[in-house]
């Protein structure tokens, strides 16, 4: 289910070249750089309200609501014939996007075995970037012969399927009032979360979160049309598209035995140079195609493999009994960087042209490793609170 909400999240970048040139939405750069930007509005809403709704009617009933959602998503953007038409159609796509995320995740930990739960989780959020490399191969398929829009109603297809699988099968194993009063964030535990050191903290993991989502956000969108404004054909923006997912699957895993061992904040300083890293062999210009897939893969293994690793920090930062405050707060925060498409499209479009963009995300990528160090200072110190460290 998750490779459908990433297939979602991702697959609008794949299109964004060929928005470009629909004559019947008459889109400029920073007009199609800021309807990406919505789904992510949309996925701020639904993460929030989707915890409180399923806590009230139970998480599979909540979770099939989300599926209805981004399904809806998928075919009002696919039948869109105005940008207005469009951009509600992305933040539709973003509420049960945001709802299914939070969720899929909950649903996870429950089913989660003893001892087994991170490894649960970030399973189940890797199919993001899997549904994002598989809109790029449907696409190097389907849009150079029947164009953009066939994307989006494959996508409400496969939906469909996915909300008849979820209706037959129970996922909830138990009531709702077995369920332990902290799976849900209390009023108590948002106090706690800011109590003493602990609003150091949260500080620091929006901080980071910030201009990691606003550079991951932003490739997501941007990668392919830049590409395409580098004189690469359709096919050849596409693949680097499909990259930049894989790369966010493989980063995760190659990653995690550092993060282990060392910790997930200098796990997270890798990952957010590699972002930099693949982001200057692209602005020098590097043209052998080996080379140059391989800093989009740097791109992907850093964007969202950071932000898993953030995650990872705030469960270890914080007691047990507010973990999921703080990996909410900072999973909801992180959806301010949405920004990131808007300002890519401006940037874009302006005489700075494709490669300007790259060096906006440049900044924001080193922004990310400046805050994690800052982040790995801070955490290094001794407490005496009831805020852990790492």
């Amino acid at each position: 289910m998750t490779v459908m909400e990433g297939y979602s999240l991702i697959v609008y970048g794949s299109v964004v070249p060929l928005l470009l040139t629909d004559t019947q939405l008459a889109l400029t750069p920073a007009t199609a750089g800021m309807l990406g930007s919505l789904i992510y509005a949309g996925m701020l809403v639904g993460a929030f309200s989707a915890g409180v709704i399923s806590d009230r009617v139970g998480r599979q009933p909540a979770l099939l609501a989300a599926i209805i959602l981004f399904g809806a998503g998928f075919l009002a953007t696919g039948l869109a014939i105005s940008p207005t038409m469009l951009g509600l159609a992305r933040i539709l796509s973003g509420l049960g996007v945001g709802g299914a995320v939070t969720t899929a995740l909950a649903l996870a930990r429950n089913h989660a075995p003893s001892g087994r739960a991170s490894l649960v989780v970030n399973i189940t959020m890797a199919g993001i970037p899997v549904g994002g490399a598989v809109a790029s191969l449907v696409g190097i398929g389907v849009m150079p012969a029947y164009g953009w829009r066939p994307m989006f109603l494959i996508g409400a297809v496969l939906t469909l399927v996915i909300l008849i699988v979820v209706a037959l099968v129970r996922l909830e194993g138990r009531s709702l009032a077995q369920t332990p009063a902290d799976d849900t964030p209390s009023q108590s535990s948002v106090r706690e979360l800011f109590r003493g050191r602990g609003a150091l903290l949260a500080a620091l993991l929006v901080a980071v979160a910030i201009p990691n989502m606003f550079t991951w956000f932003g490739l997501n969108v941007w990668l392919t049309a830049a590409m395409t404004a580098l004189h690469y054909p359709l096919t050849s923006a596409l693949l680097f598209g499909f990259t930049l997912t894989a790369g966010a699957v493989v980063g995760s895993l190659v990653i995690s035995p550092l993060a282990d061992r060392r910790g997930p904040v200098v796990g997270g300083i890798v990952t957010a140079s590699f972002t930099v890293l693949g982001l200057v062999g692209i602005v020098a210009g590097i043209r052998f195609m080996p080379l140059l897939l391989l800093c989009v893969a740097l791109l992907g293994a850093g964007g969202h493999t950071t932000m898993n690793l953030l995650n990872a920090a705030a469960s270890n930062l914080f007691p047990a009994a507010i973990r999921g405050t703080a990996m909410g707060w900072t999973n909801s925060m992180s959806y301010l960087g949405a920004f990131g498409p808007l300002l890519g499209g401006l940037i874009i479009e302006s005489s700075l042209g494709p490669y300007g963009v790259f060096v906006l995300f440049g900044c924001s990528a080193c922004l990310a490793v400046l805050m994690l160090a800052v982040f790995a200072a801070v955490t290094r110190r001794p407490t005496t609170t009831g805020v852990a460290h790492v």
